[in-house]
């Protein structure tokens, strides 16, 4: 009877904390994805406003955001991931009192840091412009975001602590709101009502990132203290056992965070290698004008990666509810509890990533041609794109994993050694496939890191791939009918429309998603795959589409 009540007991737990996971990962898909579709649709009018500048204009708000995430990371430091799987450790013991010392604490630090990376961009960037000019005004404009975002993104990291994932996605939304807004107006007031310089929109388009981040704080603010007097309560029935120094707790966020700045930037890291040497490689490679390589550099770097990014939040918003979750599995010691939510969170990601990857795929034609206008060349790079978004996806997952069971040294040296391939194949890639070479070494580079990653966690906890198998197998065969499908889809309605027109193409597409998605949809419940990841609930959707 003592073995079958503990087994019932292991049971609801493992159930409970899926559905945690579920419920978190809903919450930060939603508002990751709604975020990267606001994030994305505005290029339509953006780049219609800019006219014959718009790729000029696309690479330089490339070559400015690279470079910004770069120092974003390092501002933020880390910090937000850090105090969330800390404040979740903490509070798995009952000592919420310390988990509340070590956010304010935190607060100091991504003050300091924000500030220091905000000095350092603003009168370094003539240095990191690497000879454009036109790159100066848009880092500078880029100021301002990087010195409050690091303790806005503090305070989700916190509500993140609590497993409270609700703050964080709907202020990532509103943020995205904030800054789409003004960069629009910016941008029609300046190209259209001054008839000014494409230069100085891209410098308003970018420094819309302080304009959102100050939406963002303004809403964190208020959930802090609609959720202060429930904190504060569990902050007094704390066990208040243990007695930790201001400078330990300092030393712990710092200790947690420089490997979450290295691991966090990891994209942003292929990204700024792309950019330092794709233009070198191609000034030897042929006799391109600046405007030339630009041109070349937007296809891949802002235009196909924009549509990419929105693919790739998927993953992220997995990676955020996964770290608090195994922090305070690994605290308690709970190795079946490991397995089983590092199994859910892989299985989840091929549930979602696989479909949409494929998808965007077999829609890259019409999709490129909504949103820029259409390139044989740029719906080649976007498919090559959505390829490589899986292994960079996945690599968001395992390397959450791996820091959330506090694998951080081990995780550096992985990555490490992904950056050394990506470094080794970059010059011959470029050399070979011109455009697409970038996105190929970034592609071998990082399968050889997630490898590593997978390895390791299998060695340590014995992951259950053979119980996985038959979920991981179905996933796979059904994203590949829904590309066949889509793609079918969009190759037969195209012998009837231009390829040129957006009317005709948004027609395409979004009969190519109806067909490609509702077969998806329609497998995944008629074989119960979605009620084996998602849960019971999936049972009344079925019942309401009639499927057995």
């Amino acid at each position: 009877m003592a073995k079958q009540s503990k087994l019932a007991m292991d049971i609801t737990k493992q159930q409970d904390a899926q559905t945690k996971m579920l419920s978190g990962s809903a919450w930060m898909t939603a508002g990751s994805i709604f975020s990267r579709i606001l994030g994305a649709i505005y290029i339509i009018p953006w780049v219609t406003w800019l006219g014959n500048y718009s790729d000029q204009a696309n690479a330089l708000y490339a070559k400015g955001y690279n470079i910004y995430s770069f120092f974003l990371m390092a501002a933020v430091a880390g910090v937000p991931s850090a105090v969330s799987k800390l404040v979740s450790h903490y509070n798995a013991m009952n000592e919420y009192g310390v988990g509340r010392r070590l956010y304010h604490h935190g607060m100091y630090v991504s003050a300091l840091t924000g500030f220091v990376a905000a000095v350092i961009l603003y009168f370094g960037a003539p240095l990191f412009a690497d000879g454009d000019a036109n790159v100066i005004p848009v880092l500078r404009s880029l100021t301002l975001a990087i010195l409050v975002i690091p303790s806005m993104s503090l305070v989700r990291g916190f509500f993140q602590g609590y497993q409270q994932m609700a703050p964080s996605a709907i202020s990532q939304f509103v943020e995205q709101v904030f800054r789409v807004v003004y960069m629009l107006a910016a941008t029609f007031f300046i190209m259209r009502v001054q008839h000014g310089s494409w230069v100085n929109a891209v410098s308003q388009s970018t420094f819309a990132a302080f304009i959102g981040s100050l939406g963002s704080i303004l809403l964190l603010a208020y959930y802090y203290l609609r959720n202060k007097e429930s904190m504060d309560e569990l902050v007094a029935q704390s066990d208040n056992q243990l007695v930790v120094s201001s400078w330990s707790l300092i030393k712990d966020i710092i200790i947690q965070a420089i490997p979450f700045i290295i691991v966090s930037s990891g994209t942003i890291i292929f990204q700024l290698i792309d950019q330092y040497t794709f233009f070198n490689v191609m000034r030897q490679l042929h006799e391109y004008t600046m405007a030339e390589m630009n041109q070349l550099y937007a296809l891949f770097s802002f235009n196909a990666n924009k549509l990419m990014m929105v693919v790739i939040s998927l993953a992220s918003a997995l990676s955020i509810t996964v770290i608090p979750m195994l922090s305070a599995a690994k605290t308690k010691d709970d190795i079946t509890g490991i397995r089983q939510q590092t199994s859910n969170a892989l299985l989840l990601f091929y549930f979602v990533m696989l479909p949409a990857s494929l998808g965007l795929a077999a829609v890259a034609k019409p999709l490129y041609t909504i949103f820029y206008r259409y390139s044989a060349s740029g719906t080649t790079v976007l498919i090559i794109s959505a390829y490589i978004a899986i292994i960079l996806g996945l690599y968001t997952v395992v390397s959450a994993i791996m820091q959330g069971l506090s694998q951080n040294v081990r995780t550096l040296k992985y990555l490490g050694i992904g950056i050394v391939v990506k470094l080794v194949l970059q010059v011959p890639a470029i050399l070979l496939l011109k455009t697409i070479g970038p996105l190929i070494a970034t592609g071998m580079a990082m399968t050889v890191t997630v490898y590593l990653i997978i390895h390791s966690l299998n060695v340590e906890y014995r992951l259950p791939f053979k119980k996985m198998a038959k979920s991981t197998n179905q996933i796979l065969l059904f994203s590949i009918i829904t590309f066949v499908v889509a793609r079918l889809v969009v190759d037969v309605l195209y012998l009837f429309f231009s390829d040129y027109g957006r009317g005709s193409a948004f027609f395409v597409l979004l009969v190519a998603v109806l067909f490609g998605g509702g077969v998806y949809a329609v497998l995944a419940l008629k074989t119960r795959l979605a009620d084996r990841l998602i849960g019971n609930r999936v049972a009344g959707i079925r019942r309401r589409l009639h499927i057995k």
